[in-house]
């Protein structure tokens, strides 16, 4: 494997992160919400959400590096993390709650899909990927909150 197609596998969540973070920064209105019980403040999420997309990206680079290509897990990955990224623009940019809600589930569902393919390929892409399914169930969890209470 290239060096540069190890950073890209690496580093595309992040980046990916990034400009969506860049994208919505002006529009993030969670301090003004009703939120539920247990929501964190505004200063968890871009630390969680760095410290996931690094793990995902490593899992991505190791799936990768371990030769066990699969073209499904490959169209996986890559489709969870667009439908990631577009959860953040439909939930603050567009203010779309409902539709957020929707969004995430699907977004669960993917991310479980994934792990599961993961889990026959490489288990190791599977555990670096725990925290990323935890914190979207979460995030779940939160998007219904605050569409319920808002």
């Amino acid at each position: 494997m290239t060096k540069i197609k190890s950073l890209f596998y690496l580093f595309l969540p992040l980046i990916t992160g990034g400009i969506i973070a860049f994208l919505i920064k002006n529009n993030i209105d969670y301090e003004y919400l009703i939120k539920p019980p247990l929501a964190p403040p505004k200063i968890a999420f871009p630390i969680a959400w760095t410290l996931i997309y690094f793990l995902m990206g490593l899992s991505y680079y190791n799936y990768q590096k371990n030769n066990s290509k699969s073209a499904i897990i490959d169209f996986i990955y890559y489709f969870q993390l667009f439908i990631n990224a577009f959860w953040s623009l439909i939930f603050f940019l567009w203010k779309l709650r409902f539709l957020a809600i929707i969004w995430i589930i699907f977004l669960d569902i993917l991310v479980l899909f994934l792990l599961y393919l993961f889990w026959f390929k490489n288990k190791l892409s599977t555990i670096l990927n725990i925290p990323y399914l935890i914190w979207i169930l979460f995030a779940t969890y939160l998007t219904i909150g605050i569409y319920l209470l808002n």
